[in-house]
């Protein structure tokens, strides 16, 4: 029995459909150097919790975002980047111990 196309999970943009523009987090020259200490740059390619963005979110050649990879992880190492966030995920609907 076929599967109707509407089911599809992995549904493929319609010809007519606009396509989505990627987010470009941060433009580079060709001669720009990703530095381990410009902790503001190396904050906009990581998430909220501490995790890095990937390329498809980033818009980054593989070059490029595998030296943002380097970098961030060099930046925690010498502590100045967290290697996990500080926030802690709250639990709504939890009841209290007793």
């Amino acid at each position: 029995m076929p599967r109707s196309k509407d089911r599809n999970p992995k549904r493929r943009r319609q010809k007519d459909e606009p396509r989505r523009r990627k987010r470009i987090v941060h433009t580079f020259a060709d001669d720009d150097f990703v530095d381990y200490k410009d902790i503001a740059l190396l904050r906009k390619f990581m998430s909220d919790r501490g995790k890095i963005r990937s390329r498809r979110v980033t818009g980054l050649s593989a070059k490029r975002q595998s030296q943002v990879a380097i970098a961030i992880k060099n930046a925690r190492e010498m502590a100045m980047l967290p290697y996990m966030s500080t926030k802690q995920p709250s639990k709504q609907g939890s009841r209290p111990r007793r």
